[in-house]
């Protein structure tokens, strides 16, 4: 069937660098003709937007759900790396992500998770070597390997990390990076591997330098990891080479705007309109070799018509030439998902998180609200009974860590700054393992907590004595089949409840998701024990009074 319509607004040529009233001839999917008019047209027509970096698993919506939730704010398409649901179900939860994907109008762009599990220090539900990432680059489906998060791998030279990029290299796809506070001799090591993206950047010296390694840099503006208002001067100075991308997104926070809040936000803050634009879409396309629009003649018809430049409301949204967003109302069809999962533990017991006092002071997790990087400080115990205990008046609180996938005795350290004054949270999000994470003020809180989200078998759980909120996750733990507004309802009674509890963090889940993540300095902690980040080794709750 030969389906032809024509367009008109102000469109905004991002390759030009122009803005004129035109009229787009749409055929089969495709822009045929750009015609210029005299017309004054009061919408302006752009490139549709692209998330250079996301991980779709932390929507907590399948793909198809994120899909729909997405268009609303004129995002097109997504380079996403399942690494999340890999880390649970291995090449299983990879297949299940792009099934799901392709059943949308939506374009995702899959990579090959490099590193699952992250580090060889804790357990994950499943492990992809380098020759299921051999056999993944042959795929269609993966366009690029996704973030190469153990950095020390490559500049120690790994055999197993060499081989992963080289398998890469060998069929020509880009290789994403992960390098926090990378510089000096191992940036220079890690550069030369081929690595071309970092999203891991907090400042913009670390950014230049990577830039001048040849790196993209991808400005995050996630729901925790909040990275623009240091990285904005890149626009300005080197805008060829930055992306705008989210990383993790929580369903809250995508309903109320995408990639087009941190345009609005660049412009506002001065930067080119074109460059800004470039960020949320050529500069992507190009990088990854996207089949994703331009508003260039034989271009797929992907685009967006806004109200201005300068909020970027959308008013519409088309991907292949089909309206797929209309004035409020979403027109993706909704997809009917079967759930996959792989949770295998018991409850725990008050008894299985005591810590019996050594006479020795602690090392405790350092939160910093909208920044991964974590510090770390020596301080000493509350104890009571013998039993160093939680401490609200001091803000030192427990944190456990449950391995979900096999029998094995809970992790306990303490951390600072999440300031809970009563009950605790917990989840099966824990990056990137995924194992139950939990922080709480008493022990029978943080048990009762992790108890219910075994017995949801995933999913987060915010309680204070008997008072509970959850969010059940069906899909690994990590996402569930419902729509957004559903998803992202019953999120926020579980997030508002954790503010209530006293919280002050933007995003106290996904905070606590990160203090598992062992690549992101500096003290972190898993389902195998305290992990010091900065030395790449284990260390011990307690240290000597010096």
């Amino acid at each position: 069937m030969n389906k032809k319509s024509i367009i008109k607004g102000k469109v905004v040529d991002v390759v030009a660098r122009r803005i004129y009233n035109g009229e787009l001839f749409l055929e089969n999917g495709r822009i045929k003709q750009i015609r210029e008019i005299e017309e004054e047209c009061d919408r302006y027509i752009l490139p549709g937007l692209v998330d250079s970096h996301v991980h779709i698993e932390s929507s907590m919506l399948v793909p198809s759900s994120f899909a729909r939730a997405a268009v609303a704010s004129g995002t097109v398409a997504t380079v996403s790396d399942p690494h999340e649901i890999a880390n649970v179900l291995g090449l299983e939860g990879v297949r299940y992500m792009i099934k799901n994907g392709k059943r949308s109008l939506f374009k995702f762009y899959f990579g090959a998770p490099s590193c699952v599990p992250a580090t060889s220090f804790e357990t994950s539900g499943a492990v992809i070597d380098s020759d299921a990432i051999k056999h993944l680059m042959g795929n269609p489906d993966i366009y690029y390997l996704a973030e190469m998060m153990n950095f020390p791998g490559v500049i120690y030279g790994d055999t197993e990390v060499l081989k992963k990029i080289k398998y890469a290299h060998d069929v020509g796809k880009p290789i994403d990076g992960h390098a926090p506070g990378l510089d000096g001799d191992s940036l220079e090591k890690y550069a030369k591997s081929g690595i071309t993206t970092d999203h891991e950047c907090t400042t913009v010296e670390e950014a230049v330098q990577k830039i001048e390694k040849g790196i993209k840099i991808q400005i995050r503006e996630g729901s925790a990891a909040k990275d623009f208002e240091n990285l904005f001067p890149l626009l300005m100075t080197h805008p060829r080479d930055v992306m705008f991308c989210t990383d993790d997104c929580h369903p809250d926070d995508l309903l109320k705007g995408h990639i087009n809040k941190v345009m609005a936000r660049a412009v506002a803050k001065g930067a080119n309109v074109f460059d800004v634009i470039a960020a949320a879409s050529k500069n992507p396309v190009e990088h990854y070799g996207l089949d994703v629009g331009m508003l260039q003649v034989e271009d797929c018809a992907d685009f967006v018509e806004v109200n201005n430049l300068s909020d970027f409301s959308v008013l519409r949204t088309y991907i292949n030439g089909e309206l797929v967003y209309s004035d409020g109302e979403v027109l993706l069809e909704k997809i009917t998902e079967n759930p996959i999962n792989n949770f295998n533990c018991s409850p725990i017991s008050v008894d299985d998180i005591k810590l019996i006092d050594e006479g020795r002071k602690i090392q405790t997790i350092v939160v910093n609200d909208g920044d991964l990087l974590t510090g770390k400080e020596i301080v000493k115990p509350t104890v009571c009974n013998g039993e160093i205990v939680c401490d609200v008046d001091r803000d030192l609180l427990k944190i456990v860590v449950v391995n979900r996938y096999r029998k094995a005795k809970p992790q306990v350290g303490f951390v600072k700054n999440f300031q809970l004054k009563r009950g605790a949270i917990a989840g099966s999000i824990a990056h990137d393992s995924h194992n139950i994470i939990a922080i709480g003020t008493t022990d029978k809180d943080i048990v009762d907590a992790i108890n219910r989200v075994i017995e949801n078998e995933g999913g987060i759980v915010a309680l204070d004595g008997f008072e509970v909120e959850d969010l059940k996750l069906n899909v690994a733990g990590l996402m569930s089949t419902g729509e957004a507004a559903e998803i992202a309802g019953k999120y926020h009674k579980v997030h508002s409840m954790s503010k209530e509890m006293g919280s002050q963090l933007t995003a106290p889940f996904m905070t606590m998701a990160f203090m598992a993540l062992l690549v992101i300095p500096e003290l972190k902690i898993g389902d195998k024990g305290l992990f010091d980040v900065s030395k790449f080794e284990f260390t011990s709750l307690n240290v000597d009074n010096e």
